[in-house]
């Protein structure tokens, strides 16, 4: 899979209204729920549909946040991949 430049990739955010920062080669968010087993839960469902897409966050978890940062190693950068699966994650 052929890596997405920063310009492509700033544009991709944008025309896809993704709620990401743009940073190190990356994507990446943070989400805040009401409790640690929400954002636990959260993070299920991304790891069953991350399996499914053989594409996996790098992720951090306390309490009621999680970050994500979504970046295709093989590539050493962004990929369609990371911007799929960051659609995907904004649809749970």
């Amino acid at each position: 899979m052929n890596k997405i430049e920063e310009t492509r990739a700033k544009e991709l955010i944008a025309s896809s209204k993704l709620d990401w920062g743009l940073h190190n080669d990356g994507i990446e968010k943070e989400f805040v729920f009401k409790n640690f087993i929400e954002a636990f839960g959260f993070m299920s469902k991304i790891a069953i549909l991350a399996e499914k897409a053989n594409h996996h966050p790098e992720w951090f978890n306390v309490y009621n946040k999680v970050q994500i940062r979504l970046s295709t190693h093989d590539a050493g950068g962004l990929t369609q991949k990371d911007f799929d699966l960051a659609l995907a994650i904004e649809a749970l």
